[in-house]
């Protein structure tokens, strides 16, 4: 079993009016490896409250699913005998309300588009290697949100 950390602190600046919800939602998450990332509540939720300069956690949680993906379908590539020499995706997340006052992310599509050394796998290759790399990401068996892959066939 492995155990992973993250440390988040936030603190109350001076001037800010906590009891009326007039603070700022921006703080940090510090990881073991010593990355400190500034994070913030999303603009979408807070409004100016919120630093859409720093990471929210929805966008955490589409880049940890399209991080996860693409590491899991790396490794099935390598051992299927196919060299990725890039790998890019442009994730979304969709947040919905999925009962009165509960929101949540309901649906995230991964687009990789993946370059090749040599021999590419064919559609079906593709296809079949990213159903392998779902079904073993750690992070998609992890969630309940719907997790889709709109993968763009190279030659």
């Amino acid at each position: 079993m492995a155990k992973y950390v993250a440390q988040v602190l936030w603190t109350l600046k001076d001037g800010e009016d906590f009891a009326k919800g007039r603070y700022s939602r921006a703080h940090e998450i510090a990881f073991d490896g010593g990355v400190t990332l500034p994070a913030s509540a999303s603009p979408h939720v807070v409004g100016k409250w919120a630093d859409a300069s720093a990471v929210d956690p929805e966008e955490m949680f589409v880049a940890a699913l399209s991080n996860c993906h693409m590491l899991t379908f790396l490794h099935r590539a390598r051992l299927a005998g196919f060299v990725a020499t890039r790998y890019a995706d442009d994730a979304e997340g969709i947040m919905a309300e999925i009962a009165p006052d509960r929101m949540a992310v309901t649906k995230v599509t991964l687009r990789p588009r993946i370059d090749w050394q040599g021999a590419a796998p064919t559609a079906a290759e593709l296809d079949r290697l990213h159903h392998e790399a779902h079904e073993q990401c750690f992070i998609a068996n992890s969630v309940k949100t719907e997790v889709r892959v709109e993968a763009a066939v190279t030659a």
